[in-house]
């Protein structure tokens, strides 16, 4: 998605909640100084080849989701891509799969998504005004391939092609380079777990944009978007069954 396009969503988002744009703009700024001169050059181009021509099946942190019944799948060539969204990169090493990208804020269990990189996964590390101590304190340690990202306005070290959430940034990702389907595993709209009331309301108000803009995605992107279901079914994501979950 171009800036332009994706801009109206991150105004509204910041809006929301309450996000600064200074502190957007200095978590960015520390991440490219953290990046290692390899993880700076062209991350687009390093990760189309990736995914371009591929079913791309994304792969979120839902309670109980685990990883992708890949055998469910009819044989593909080339492959399908896994694209793990922060948390979900653990629970693919747990089952032999090596996600081909990992698209993290660092909020998940950040030694499995290391583990992955070191393994072959390439990394994209998202900024934003909230996670400047774990870019610091994670970022130096993956030992692979890495890119960067935030929401803000393009930046030369920078991804930005819309998304908000770990889950549908990684969609969105996916549509820039070309897949040639998405299916969304492990994605629940309505169910979350954080211990407290304040928690579970922040989560959900993100876990609704995340919907919404998958919405958008679906009405406006080239790929094809599904959900996939644990009973096997593929959903298209406009469908009624589909929006509701």
């Amino acid at each position: 998605m171009r800036y332009e396009s994706w801009a109206p969503f991150y105004g509204e988002i910041r809006r929301s909640f309450g996000f600064a744009f200074e502190r957007e703009e200095l978590a960015a700024a520390r991440l490219e100084a953290l990046l290692g001169e390899p993880a700076r050059v062209e991350p687009l181009a390093r990760l189309r080849p990736r995914l371009k021509g591929r079913d791309a099946i994304v792969v979120g942190a839902a309670p109980g989701g685990g990883p992708p019944p890949l055998w469910r799948l009819a044989p593909s060539e080339p492959a399908p891509a896994l694209l793990a969204a922060d948390g979900a990169a653990a629970a693919c090493l747990a089952a032999g799969l090596v996600p081909t990208v990992v698209v993290t804020d660092l909020d998940g269990p950040v030694p499995a998504q290391i583990a992955a990189n070191q393994r072959g996964s390439l990394v994209a590390v998202h900024a934003h005004g909230d996670n400047v101590p774990a870019l610091e304190r994670w970022v130096p340690e993956f030992p692979g391939e890495l890119a960067g990202s935030w929401a803000g306005p393009p930046r030369s070290f920078l991804l930005d092609v819309g998304g908000f959430t770990d889950g549908d940034r990684a969609a969105f990702l996916a549509e820039e380079l070309g897949a040639r389907r998405i299916l969304l595993w492990g994605f629940d709209f309505a169910t979350v777990e954080e211990p407290t009331a304040e928690e579970r309301e922040r989560k959900l108000r993100k876990l609704a944009w995340a919907q919404r803009l998958l919405g958008e995605l679906d009405r406006t992107g080239r790929s094809p978007l599904f959900l996939w279901r644990r009973d096997g079914r593929l959903l298209p994501y406009g469908s009624a069954e589909s929006s509701t979950r």
